[in-house]
Order: C-alpha cells, then structure tokens, then sequence
C-alpha cells in the first residue's frame, strides 16, 4: 500500500482545503513531524555515550536531517502561498 492510499482522509482534506500541492506538503510535514516524535523518543533510550543528555549520534543525525527537511518544506509551503497571494491581487 502506498502513502496515497495509506492518508487518502488526509491528502483529500488538505488538498481540499490547502491546493493539491500544499495539501501534500502538509501531509509530508505531519508525517515527519510524527517520525520526529518517534524518533527524538527512541533517543531518549539510546544516549550517547560521550554525552548522556544527548542521543546518540546516529539519531542526532537523523533528527537534524528531518528538522532539515521540515525547514524546507515549510519554506515551500510559504512560497506557494505568497505567489498564490500575488496571482490573486493580480486579478
């Protein structure tokens, strides 16, 4: 099954509401947003043995690169919206 399958509710209320292509970015942001609780969870189990009130480096890496991503989907997002914005006072 793949993600479009597995968050039809989701895409279509987004995408409903937001645009086919914010909707998604959206929906892409709840996902990683979700993975990053997982995650920032697993590390409190899996402390870094330099340095025990930090995860361990593997998952600081991966934290850092779905904080990353998150960043730039947000930014996208926002892009999106001013030319929306622009289009629409335009008219």
């Amino acid at each position: 099954m793949d993600i479009f399958d597995e968050r039809r509710a989701e895409l279509e209320k987004h995408e409903f509401m937001m645009g086919v292509e914010r909707g998604r970015l959206a929906v892409a942001l709840d996902l990683l947003t979700d993975s990053l609780i997982m995650v920032g969870q697993h590390g409190v189990y899996c402390a870094s043995s330099r340095n025990p009130s930090k995860p361990a480096l593997d998952l600081q890496a991966v934290l850092s690169g779905m904080e990353g991503a998150k960043v730039l989907i947000q930014s996208v997002m926002e892009e999106l919206r001013q030319s929306r914005e622009k289009d629409k006072s335009r008219d």
